[in-house]
């Protein structure tokens, strides 16, 4: 027997019990008429000053902000000046270094540029045998690898400073 057959065999249904239900209905108890209106004799309505448009600063907001505005401007003019003063002695040990290796004839430089090629290769060399050693007896960790690369960033840092 299908679904269609024991429903049609069972008791019917009278049209009012078919139907659906009905939606529930919403009874408005506010008027529509006074629901938007501001009681102006609230404290909570406030009056602002007539030249209250003329004013640069209007709120507190603002007036927070332009400190805060103010007050990086005179630590950005005050790190500037002491960046500038702090320049100059570096600018002249800089002006040093690089007078030095301009007075330098071409067999020199070219020699200077050999010895710190000797030296990177020679300390690149030296630390990865050490490194393999340390492999080699299981003892090759993350520390030891950030040393090796700290003595490489080193010297680099150095020879690029001098070099200029």
């Amino acid at each position: 027997m299908s679904y269609a057959a024991a429903a049609a065999s069972g008791p019917k249904q009278s049209p009012e019990e078919a139907a659906a239900p009905q939606p529930p209905e919403i009874v408005s108890s506010e008027s529509a008429s006074t629901a938007s209106l501001v009681d102006v004799d609230t404290p909570s309505v406030r009056t602002v000053p007539s030249d209250f448009m003329e004013q640069d600063i209007k709120t507190e907001t603002q007036a927070t902000r332009q400190q805060l505005e103010d007050a990086a401007e005179r630590a950005r003019a005050e790190a500037h000046l002491a960046k500038k003063k702090g320049s100059g002695k570096a600018h002249k040990a800089d002006n040093a270094i690089t007078k030095w290796f301009s007075e330098l004839s071409d067999g020199a430089s070219s020699a200077l540029v050999l010895s710190n090629l000797t030296a990177v290769v020679g300390l690149s060399a030296y630390l990865g045998y050490k490194a393999w050693g340390l492999y080699e007896r299981g003892r090759l960790d993350w520390r030891n690898i950030g040393i090796g690369a700290g003595i490489v960033a080193g010297v680099g840092l150095i020879e690029g400073i001098l070099g200029g």
